[in-house]
């Protein structure tokens, strides 16, 4: 499911200025469309992401748990991956600034505040320069703090669980641990599934039925969004936090029918391509939405097309040019990660006609 998930998450990032918000109803169909994929849809990603990081964390339960091997190694597949791409983004940044390029299109350090420029660059208290990638800083957050959120749960799961979704939910609510909110719960939901050995396949069988509820409350929450947007009343807020986080489940159903297909068996098998989807594709979208800005077309729907057909193309043969032609680099800049989609102890684990392990 990460290449489903990751794919989704670039439509949250595709640039627009002002004068083409969606909530302007300049295209209308367009518009709302726009909006049930960005605002409503694909927000279900990170919560998914996070949950099945969570339950992987843990799929050997308490006693096979050793944090500060794994505190070593998520520092290299996650954290150091968020620094070199980050700062290779911010420093691209401050170079196009410098010479006159980029000023509206990037938020620029030259006038950020010390607390601000840290954000830009570590996620301190803000997004970070390149955006998506606060999910990384997020995530190694939430494994350094694995070991008291697996003890919480041993001992008063539902309290938990409880108090995280309450922060998630609650738009008024704040917790500067991490910049995402949701993120904290779906990991320790994932956590929970995992150490009370919940059966992940258990709603397969609702697939198409748990599928529909996702694509019809998208669909409302998305109308809801476009209607009372972009300044929306908190139970439209309230809403969209709640899907993004129960959203996952029918996400999760998703994964069951595409497994099936030959479609999903070749996503399954993508391996890094989507962490190097993920880490690039916001730089690249801001490149071409400073060329989309020389060009002097004033007809959005094309650049948002565009931009698609033009990226995945170009973040597949770049992923596949630098991993064939320097296999170091590319392992430094993807945690290691190899280009198949799950080892082949999980493969023997795992009966051949349904493998989890890969949505």
């Amino acid at each position: 499911m990460r290449i489903v998930l990751i794919s989704g998450i670039v439509f949250v990032h595709i640039p627009f200025d002002p004068a083409n918000t969606p909530f302007n109803g300049n295209y209308g169909f367009f518009d709302w469309l726009r909006v049930f994929l960005s605002e409503a849809l694909f927000r279900v990603g990170v919560p998914c992401l996070s949950a099945i990081s969570g339950y992987l964390l843990f799929r050997g339960g308490m006693e096979g748990f050793d944090y500060l091997k794994t505190v070593r190694t998520k520092a290299q597949t996650v954290f150091l991956p968020f620094l070199l791409w980050n700062t290779a983004f911010f420093i691209a940044v401050l170079a196009m600034l410098s010479i006159g390029i980029g000023d509206g299109y990037v938020i620029s350090p030259w006038t950020a505040s010390v607390r601000g420029l840290l954000s830009q660059l570590f996620a301190l208290e803000d997004f970070p320069a390149n955006i998506p990638l606060y999910f990384l800083r997020d995530l190694f957050v939430c494994i350094l703090l694995s070991p008291l959120l697996a003890w919480l749960i041993r001992r008063v799961p539902l309290l938990t669980l409880s108090a995280l979704l309450l922060l998630a939910l609650i738009p008024e609510l704040s917790l500067y641990i991490v910049i995402k909110r949701s993120i904290l719960f779906s990991f320790t939901f994932g956590i929970y599934a995992s150490l009370y050995k919940l059966d992940i396949k258990a709603l397969d069988r609702f697939a198409p039925l748990g599928v529909a509820a996702l694509f019809i409350a998208s669909a409302l929450l998305a109308t809801a969004i476009y209607t009372t947007g972009p300044l929306m009343p908190s139970w439209v807020e309230l809403s969209r936090n709640a899907l993004a986080i129960g959203g996952a489940a029918g996400f999760w159903m998703l994964s069951a029918l595409l497994i099936k297909t030959r479609l999903g068996q070749r996503l399954s098998k993508t391996g890094s391509l989507s962490f190097w989807i993920f880490c690039a594709h916001y730089p690249l979208l801001v490149f071409l939405w400073m060329v989309w800005g020389k060009m002097g077309i004033d007809f959005y729907p094309l650049f948002f097309c565009g931009s698609l057909l033009v990226l995945f193309p170009v973040l597949a043969v770049s992923n596949n040019l630098v991993r064939n032609t320097a296999p170091r680099l590319y392992a430094v800049l993807t945690g290691g990660r190899s280009k198949k989609g799950s080892s082949p102890a999980s493969r023997r684990e795992i009966p051949a006609e349904f493998i989890p392990q890969q949505r």
